[in-house]
This record gives structure tokens, sequence and C-alpha cells, in this order.
């Protein structure tokens, strides 16, 4: 009988404290804010970052694309583009594939 009433007490007192569950909570929050500063945040601007590199593409652009292939852009649609990537050679890929675009310095 004893062992009851020892239960019974140790019980009633974590009951009445509301705050203990929210501070419980404290360390999954902020494992959450670390998560989405360093990691969802950078993925967030990286892809806002491509998709206004594809949008600004237009012919005549060197692009580099995801497979390492490089080349000029000769013809543009919605989807899809078109790459010259030697004199008598055209490869049509799907845009979302073009990683960057070369810059003056790079030969």
């Amino acid at each position: 009988m004893d062992f009851f009433s020892q239960a019974w007490a140790q019980t009633e007192g974590a009951g009445t404290d509301a705050s203990a569950g929210l501070l419980s909570l404290i360390p999954f929050v902020l494992i959450f804010i670390v998560f989405y500063f360093l990691l969802i945040l950078p993925q967030q601007r990286r892809q806002k970052k491509q998709r206004e590199l594809l949008e600004a593409i237009k012919k005549g652009d060197k692009v580099i694309t995801s497979s390492g292939i490089w080349g000029t852009v000769t013809n543009l649609d919605k989807e899809t583009v078109t790459l010259q990537v030697a004199d008598n050679t055209k490869i049509r890929l799907q845009r979302d594939h073009i990683s960057s675009i070369r810059t003056s310095s790079e030969s």
C-alpha cells in the first residue's frame, strides 16, 4: 500500500507544472531554427539564383551544361535549348540542365 501512495504523490506535482512541457519543446525548436538557417535558406537562395539564370539566357550566350558540355545557344524554346557544340553539331536539351553562363575570361 505504501508504494501506491508514493507513486500518487510523485504524479501530483508533475501534473501541475505546465511549463515543464513547453520547456521540453525548446531543444526541438532550436534544432529546427539551426536547420533552417544552415540548410533550407541557402538551398532556396541557390534555387532562386538558378531560376534567374535560366530566365536570363538568350541566343548567342556561351553556356556550360550540368554534364559539362560547353556550347553556344542558337535557339530557345519554353522548355528546351539548342546548343551548337561544334561547327556542324547542334544538340537539344532541357533548359533546366544549363548550369552556368561562361564569362569572357573562360576560353
